[in-house]
Formats: structure tokens, C-alpha cells, sequence
């Protein structure tokens, strides 16, 4: 059964990585729906958040796949139920809209949006929110002449415990033993 993951994957900077990834997905008949570039916590390393629909075992070899990438040092898939995610959207709406009462400014409480900009011509509306949310608020503000818009991909954070932090640090726990150990051994 086919649903929608998220992967996040961590990698140094280096140039290339993406079209590995790229490959990787489109070898699987994959398709990105979202894709964010960020820094994480960090210095150095970069967090690369995919979201992609598929089945659960398919999800499992991708993400093995990513994780042989020599620039990659860890790959973690989780479902939506796994993470706290946002997407971010900007709508530039016809300021005219603002002549015909408050409806701008109600579409605009009831979706906990906020204006950032009015100009004569036209005002730039923040929605920051889930994919539904920020599509309903589109719809909704349609008919009142949408001048542009545009939106991010997924934004996200785990909520499990354990941290790249601390697999980082493991792997130095274990590649400084395996030094120890071989220079007991000479």
C-alpha cells in the first residue's frame, strides 16, 4: 500500500549530490513531491528533506540506496505521523480585493495567515501550514484575484529522540575504538 513518506537526508556539502539522489529516485519511478535544501545542527552538514508517495518496502531500498552515496552520512524515512512539518506560501493578491469589505482580511484571521506587505497595486499575504491548508486558502482567495504565488517544499523535524547529533557521535565512538584497537594490534 502506497503512502507518503518523508526522507531526510544528511550530507555534506558537496557538489553533485542531488543529481545522485535525482537517479536514484527516477531508477524507482519515484516522484519528488517536495524537496527542501537547509543546514541542520550541524556545522557542515545539510539536511535534504524529500517527500515522496510509495510503498513501504520500496521506501526502505531507496533510502539504503542513499545511504551508499559516499557524501551521504545518514539517511532517516519517516511517515507523517512520525514528524512536525510545515510548508510555507506566499499569495500576492490584488489590493482592490481590500474595496470590496473584509474579506481578505477574514480569509486571512480564519487561516492564521498574516499580511507582510500592502502596496497600491497589491498586498502579500504569509500561510504557513500543511499542503491542504495552504490549497483550501488558495481556493478561497481565487475569486479575489491571486496576482502570484508561491510555496515551499516541507519544512520538518522529527519527533524522535535520537539525533543526527548523537548517531554522528557514535560513529566516532566506533571509528575511534577500531583506531585503539589497531594500535594495540601493532
Amino acid at each position: 500500500m502506497k503512502q507518503e513518506y518523508t526522507i531526510s537526508l544528511f550530507t555534506e556539502d558537496h557538489i553533485g549530490i542531488l543529481g545522485q539522489i535525482t537517479i536514484i529516485l527516477t531508477r524507482r519511478q519515484l516522484n519528488i513531491e517536495s524537496f527542501t535544501a537547509s543546514e541542520s545542527a550541524v556545522q557542515g552538514v545539510y539536511l535534504l528533506t524529500i517527500v515522496v508517495t510509495t510503498t513501504s518496502d520500496l521506501i526502505q531500498k531507496v533510502a539504503k540506496q542513499m545511504e551508499k552515496l559516499v557524501d551521504v552520512l545518514k539517511v532517516f524515512v519517516h511517515t507523517s505521523e512520525q514528524i512536525i512539518y510545515q510548508e510555507i506560501a506566499l499569495f500576492k493578491v490584488s489590493t482592490k480585493a481590500l474595496l470590496s469589505g473584509n474579506i481578505i482580511d477574514h480569509i486571512v484571521r480564519s487561516h492564521n495567515a498574516r499580511i507582510l506587505e500592502v502596496s497600491p497595486e497589491f498586498m502579500i499575504i504569509e500561510k504557513t501550514g500543511h499542503r491542504a491548508d495552504i490549497a483550501k486558502m488558495l481556493t478561497q482567495l481565487e475569486p479575489y484575484g491571486v496576482l502570484q504565488f508561491a510555496k515551499s517544499g516541507r519544512v520538518a523535524i522529527t519527533k524522535q529522540v535520537k539525533e543526527l547529533t548523537s548517531y554522528l557521535q557514535e560513529m566516532d565512538e566506533a571509528n575511534n575504538f577500531k583506531g585503539d584497537n589497531f594500535r594495540t594490534l601493532n
